[in-house]
């Protein structure tokens, strides 16, 4: 007997040839685009996105005392592996490049943190002659550039009135200093009677009164007394120190004392000596009276009322006793 097995015969049908025929023009865009070749286009990188640019929140110009270090804070973003540099402007010198410094002035010197944005130039103990514009620049092709403008002062103090103030006994000394050309407030102030420290001083009656935000401070010295007379100076902590010679003197004569802060340190008034001459020269209001005294050698300068000089004159051009 003979079994006869049936054959099973698979049959694969071929896709239309409208289908075959999108897909070899889809292939034939993606390669005329160049999308399936593994070559990136050579500008693909140099998208704007992608290219180093400044930040400019920094501040652009910035004002530092001698002394006192400065900083410029130079910000790049997508920085990538260019390099930053420091070039100082009036003469092009390289000062720095990435954290390394090309100049002989060891003052100079680049800070930058791993992973920050931030490239700092740092200069120490500035003086005057280091103010200019000193450029950022990164090496991108063409390289890009930004500038900041360093300007260095010299800060001092200043006392108001004049250098010599004259007080009478028992009134109140009040000295008035001011930093002004500090570019940021004085950490503090230091008033000094020779090399005294009157911030902390025992005796009583003593008042310092310091305004970091007005860069203004006063030294008050309540009935003062002979020993109070000196050399006061005035030291703030960013800038020079001033100084002032304070007289307290006993009696009173308009010519001798101050009132408020007015100051009468060029007007000094002495007795008529024995043998001495007097000249006076008159105003419509008051009259300027120069005393030569024989016997010491020195010339003194008295104001009075017009009509007192007169009369005075009358009687004592010449003083004999």
């Amino acid at each position: 007997m003979t079994t006869t097995t049936p054959s099973t015969t698979m049959k694969y049908s071929r896709p239309p040839l409208k289908v075959l025929w999108l897909i070899q023009l889809w292939l034939l865009l993606l390669f005329e685009s160049g999308l399936v070749i593994s070559e990136v286009p050579p500008h693909y990188w140099e998208t704007p996105y992608s290219q180093p640019y400044f930040d400019n929140s920094s501040r652009r110009e910035v004002t530092a005392t001698v002394g006192q270090a400065a900083l410029l804070h130079c910000r790049v973003r997508n920085l990538g592996d260019r390099a930053v540099s420091w070039i100082r402007k009036r003469d092009l010198h390289i000062l720095t490049v990435g954290i390394l410094t090309y100049t002989n002035d060891q003052r100079f010197q680049s800070l930058h943190s791993e992973g920050s944005d931030e490239w700092t130039l740092r200069i120490s103990s500035p003086q005057p002659r280091d103010s200019g514009t000193y450029e950022c620049q990164v090496s991108t092709e063409p390289k890009i550039s930004q500038g900041f403008r360093l300007n260095v002062v010299v800060s001092r103090a200043k006392i108001l009135g004049n250098a010599e103030l004259f007080i009478k006994s028992g009134s109140d000394i009040n000295l008035t200093c001011l930093a002004m050309q500090s570019p940021v407030p004085p950490s503090f102030i230091y008033w000094y009677k020779g090399k005294r420290v009157m911030n902390y001083s025992q005796r009583g009656g003593i008042n310092v009164i310091t305004e970091r935000s007005t860069r203004t401070s006063k030294l008050l010295i309540a009935k003062a007394t002979s020993a109070d007379s000196g050399n006061y100076t005035c030291s703030p902590s960013s800038s020079d120190s001033a100084s002032v010679v304070v007289h307290v003197i006993n009696g009173e004569h308009p010519a001798a004392m101050q009132h408020g802060n007015s100051s009468a340190s060029s007007l000094r008034w002495r007795p008529v000596p024995l043998l001495a001459i007097t000249t006076t020269t008159t105003t419509a209001a008051f009259a300027v009276t120069w005393n030569w005294n024989w016997s010491s050698g020195g010339l003194f300068v008295t104001w009075l009322p017009a009509a007192l000089a007169n009369s005075w004159r009358r009687h004592w051009s010449t003083s004999w006793s």
